[in-house]
């Protein structure tokens, strides 16, 4: 499975903005960002100055792709799903990255960042409708039934971050058995989504 395996903190500090990869360390004063708010690298303060429209749209979209862990070809081929369901094509990308299996694992709090939940679910601790899922970009559907496998339920990490992370749960899933599960209610709408992105420069870079 192909997947980014660099520096995560030098990505929030390219799109210079926290896009918390690390959990608790986005939250702590180590935070990069917080220490060097300026694209890395040796002319990243100049960098920093510089904008056009191109450039808004290029970072608007690669901000979503590392938020969300998206390679490049994948975005693209849901950006080009998107655009041909009907309603608005930034909203149905953004609801399509938000079914995501490995996302819904990190909304449920089962995983203190989005890498942690995508591994939660290559290892085989999260099951859907009952069955063992390991693809992390499976797309959960509304009426699903998401859940813990048993056997990874008493995890001291899994067990930890239901104990301690206040994220609160989009309106769009409900909790059940003790958060060891999570169901789908709705589609999710823009209004449920907390994603900093601003979608229509991602539709206007790739309607170019």
């Amino acid at each position: 499975m192909a997947r980014y395996t660099g520096p995560v903190c030098r990505l929030c500090r390219r799109e210079k903005v926290k896009l918390f990869l690390k959990g608790a360390k986005c939250e702590s004063t180590a935070c990069p960002v917080e220490r060097r708010p300026y694209p890395p690298g040796e002319h990243g303060r100049d960098r920093a100055r510089q904008g056009s429209e191109y450039l808004a749209q290029l970072r608007e979209k690669q901000k979503a792709r590392r938020i969300y862990g998206v390679l490049e070809q994948q975005f693209r081929n849901l950006y080009d799903e998107a655009s041909r369901q009907s309603g608005i094509t930034g909203e149905n990308l953004l609801r399509m990255l938000e079914l995501r299996l490995d996302n819904i694992t990190f909304r449920a709090k089962w995983g203190v960042s989005r890498n942690q939940a995508r591994q939660l679910v290559s290892h085989g601790h999260v099951q859907v409708n009952g069955k063992r899922v390991t693809i992390p970009s499976y797309r959960v559907r509304v009426g699903d039934v998401v859940a813990l496998d048993p056997g990874a339920r008493d995890q001291i990490t899994i067990r930890q971050n239901l104990d301690t992370i206040d994220r609160p749960l989009p309106g769009w899933l409900e909790a059940e058995e003790n958060g060891n599960q999570v169901r789908v209610r709705i589609a999710p709408v823009r209004e449920q989504i907390d994603t900093p992105v601003r979608e229509q420069l991602i539709v206007e870079l790739y309607s170019k």
